[in-house]
């Protein structure tokens, strides 16, 4: 049985959570974010998904 490779999403924090509620800043840090231009790439999850979702407008995201 072959092994299928996991699509994969590259996320950069390109606003401030500065302002924001405490529960975007925790998502952000859930992320492995919290910094301006801090990348990360994480798994193509529905909860990955749905934290950036939740904080789409302080990221970047692309496809890898």
């Amino acid at each position: 049985m072959a092994k299928t490779a996991k699509s994969r999403l590259r996320v950069t924090q390109v606003r401030s959570a500065n302002h924001r509620p405490k529960d975007q800043h925790a998502t952000l840090v859930g992320l492995g974010l919290g910094r301006l231009r801090r990348v990360r790439d994480l798994e193509d999850t529905p909860s990955v998904r749905g934290m950036i979702n939740k904080v789409k407008h302080l990221l970047k995201v692309e496809t890898l």
